[in-house]
């Protein structure tokens, strides 16, 4: 009998809370989801809006996203104001446990904080090439805690923010420079060699034409006169394209007689005396 007391008390008790609070209930789900769907809507707008200002891609999707995140902070105020929960307290315990938590997880607020720095100061931004902790390719998103970069066999590399903030770091944009070192006898008539090699990379397709090749004497070998080329090209195509710079100069090489050497070392026999 006892237990069909309490189990009719917790009855008449749920059915109370029910007719009490069921109306502030549904209208704080319906509260709630409005504005989940206002909210979604304000940040792809906001995103949008400055997009087609032609405002960076990254300081845009930052800015809708946030956004988003205060018109649903202001929602959840709301319908909980709506049910006669105090939101006061509530932020008080938040700040509480945000400072344990904090203290507890340094490392991937040290990722969000230097997150939002390359967000606000924009040392590159989507679709730049990069070289940073001895990695390298083209930008494709910038998150708070990560970095996303995308090399030319298409590997998506992930590099925590704080890796990169504060360190050295090489933004080519688009391009990527390409760096060679052809060797040809001393013998050779060099202005002659650089003219070839200069018809050799214009032939090759994706060189970066806007910024003329860089070629001339490096330097002075032991067995050749070494020439240097400086071309730019496309950071996903840049193996592609160095492969190619290589077999056209060497084949114009060829095509003129104009000699490679490699190394050679005269030995002189002394005779010995008994």
């Amino acid at each position: 009998m006892e237990e069909l007391k309490q189990a009719q008390a917790l009855y008449d008790t749920l059915v109370e809370f029910a007719v009490t609070y069921s109306f502030q209930i549904v209208g704080a789900l319906f509260i709630f989801f409005i504005g989940w769907w206002i909210a979604n809507k304000i940040g792809h707008m906001v995103e949008s809006l400055m997009v087609n200002r032609e405002i960076d891609i990254t300081l845009s999707r930052f800015t809708g996203g946030a956004s988003k995140l205060v018109v649903l902070g202001i929602v959840i105020i709301i319908a909980l104001g709506n049910v006669g929960i105090s939101v006061t307290p509530l932020i008080a315990a938040v700040g509480a446990i945000g400072i344990g938590a904090g203290l507890a997880i340094q490392g991937m607020l040290a990722n969000y904080a230097a997150g939002f720095t390359i967000i606000i100061t924009r040392p590159f931004v989507v679709g730049d090439t990069v070289n940073v902790q001895g990695v390298a390719g083209v930008v494709d998103q910038v998150m708070l805690p990560y970095t996303i970069l995308i090399d030319e066999d298409n590997v998506r590399i992930q590099i925590p923010n704080k890796l990169i903030v504060g360190e050295i770091l090489h933004n080519s944009a688009e391009n990527m420079l390409i760096e060679l070192d052809v060797g040809v006898a001393y013998s050779s008539d060099v202005e002659h060699v650089i003219t070839v090699i200069q018809d050799a990379v214009k032939s090759v397709e994706g060189v970066f034409n806007e910024k003329a090749p860089a070629i001339g004497v490096d330097n002075f070998g032991d067995s050749s006169v070494n020439v240097g080329v400086r071309v730019w090209a496309p950071a996903v195509r840049h193996y592609e394209i160095r492969y190619a710079l290589n077999l056209a100069i060497f084949k114009a090489l060829q095509a003129h007689n104009i000699e490679i050497p490699f190394p050679q070392r005269e030995v002189k026999m002394l005779g010995t005396t008994e």
